[in-house]
């Protein structure tokens, strides 16, 4: 049974990686092969009926005993959703969907681990809000294959409420490439008083160090922000502080104590670092198309003033034209009083000469 298991896991993993990385165009002809000889096993495996869940609605004709040795496993043919431990792994962006379901109290008060797999980094941003009601005890954050290109992409993790490892696996995210990457999460995440990146532990001086190299950064952002825009921010900010009091409201002293040191990073996060935040690509686009949509429709009115005006120049003009010729002979049918007229002409041209 627990070959089984253990088998229908890999062949999952291995199929939700084979669609990551068609999605990212990396797979070589050695790869191609590989995993058709994988879908074809998943495929007999398949025959017999079922999908393995840990979810009772989706148990189909499993027996009893194999659904308990289930417990804590989902799998489908395009994500994976497993709990060990402490630990919720996801593979793929359908595991993203267990956040919606009801979890035991038991279960989301274990989970401390989160671990990410074949998920676009901008899909978890979404999720984010639902993974710390879901499982509140969730302190260390792992990302493995998750596009993270980009040192701004860590500033969508500030919304979280705690975090006290971040793990990013060089696989599948560029962004580790770059020297000073840990330096900026632990800037721009200080709030949390984060304990260890990538299994190092984190110390007084890198944290000294991180603030001499992007405070200026935090600085430079919330100068050039618009007033409206950074009290909308400043705002935000403020909720959560208020969120947290309500959270911390009936609790036992000594729980509220160790979380002193959170509720005062939180109200540090409210100023410069709550500038730097993350958009994703969706919502870019998004608000790149109502730019568009607004600039071109006012092209379009620009344009209509301007037909309308050459329009009427149309009608006007040839009665215009009529008087200007009229007014013109008008003025040299009286020869004397014309040339009089061109004798300050006359004498300011013979000056100049």
């Amino acid at each position: 049974m627990n070959f089984f298991i253990g088998e229908k896991k890999r062949l999952t993993i291995n199929n939700v990686a084979r669609k990551w990385d068609l999605q990212q165009h990396r797979i070589t002809n050695i790869a191609t092969n590989q995993d058709r000889k994988d879908s074809d096993s998943q495929d007999h495996c398949q025959n017999d009926g079922s999908t393995i869940s840990a979810f009772p609605e989706e148990t189909g004709s499993l027996d009893s005993g194999l659904t308990s040795a289930l417990q804590g496993l989902s799998v489908t043919d395009t994500h994976l959703v497993e709990v060990e431990g402490d630990t919720l792994s996801l593979y793929g962006s359908g595991a993203l969907e267990c956040l919606d379901r009801n979890w035991s109290v038991q279960t989301a008060g274990m989970v401390t681990t989160v671990s990410f797999t074949f998920i676009e980094f901008d899909e978890i941003v979404q999720v984010l809000p639902k993974l710390k009601i879901k499982f509140p005890n969730s302190l260390h954050l792992k990302f493995k294959e998750t596009n993270l290109v980009m040192l701004q992409q860590f500033n969508a993790l500030a919304q979280l409420r705690r975090v006290d490892q971040l793990t990013i696996d060089p696989q599948g995210n560029p962004v580790v490439n770059f020297t000073l990457w840990k330096y900026y999460v632990l800037f721009r995440l200080s709030h949390f008083n984060m304990q260890k990146i990538n299994g190092t532990e984190v110390t007084q001086n890198d944290m000294i160090m991180a603030e001499r190299l992007f405070g200026i950064l935090a600085h430079v952002a919330s100068s050039e922000l618009p007033q409206y825009h950074l009290i909308s921010i400043l705002g935000d900010a403020r909720k959560k502080q208020f969120r947290y009091l309500l959270e911390t409201k009936g609790k036992k002293p000594g729980i509220v104590n160790e979380e002193n040191n959170d509720s005062k990073r939180l109200v540090g996060e409210n100023t410069n670092r709550a500038t730097l935040n993350y958009t994703t690509r969706d919502f870019y686009n998004e608000k790149l198309e109502k730019f568009c949509k607004m600039y071109i429709e006012d092209l379009v009115k620009e344009a209509t003033e301007i037909n309308m005006k050459n329009e009427a120049l149309q009608k006007l003009w040839p009665q215009m034209f009529i008087e200007l010729v009229r007014d013109a002979v008008m003025e040299i049918r009286n020869k004397n009083s014309y040339m009089k007229c061109l004798e300050p002409i006359t004498v300011a041209r013979s000056d100049t000469t």
